[in-house]
């Protein structure tokens, strides 16, 4: 692999953002602290993210083409993000992951810009159990 390559080129593109979000979407709607967030119609939301999963590893930049600069916090704002909705969305994350064949260096590396933004978007303290 060419190494001046973007990450979203190492990781197989629109291909493997596609089964991301796919699998990712339906733990959220599982996830007792995450689908009460998130719409019954979950696939605007979906093509969303598919957007800014793309743009956020280095592909095309189809979210701002669409919704402008992502302005992911103040974007988040309205939705109380605690800590432990942090961590249950890296946790739905990580599974999706894995279920995409993301591995090693390139998974580090996933990871450590999916674990900084999760962090980043926590906008309330929490309270017991949240």
């Amino acid at each position: 692999m060419d190494p001046t390559a973007s990450l979203y080129q190492r990781m197989g593109g629109e291909e493997t953002i596609r089964k991301i979000v796919e699998s990712f979407y339906p733990r959220v709607q599982q996830d007792p602290l995450l689908a009460p967030l998130f719409p019954k119609d979950i696939e605007p939301v979906m093509e969303k993210q598919r957007q800014f999963l793309t743009q956020f590893f280095g592909g095309p930049a189809l979210y701002s083409r669409v919704h402008g600069h992502p302005r992911l916090r103040a974007r988040h704002l309205p939705f109380p993000i605690t800590p432990k909705r942090a961590e249950a969305w890296l946790r739905c994350m990580s599974e999706a992951l894995d279920e995409a064949g993301i591995k090693g260096e390139l998974r580090d590396e996933m990871w450590s810009r999916l674990y900084f933004t999760a962090a980043h978007m926590v906008n309330q303290p929490g309270k017991e159990g949240e």
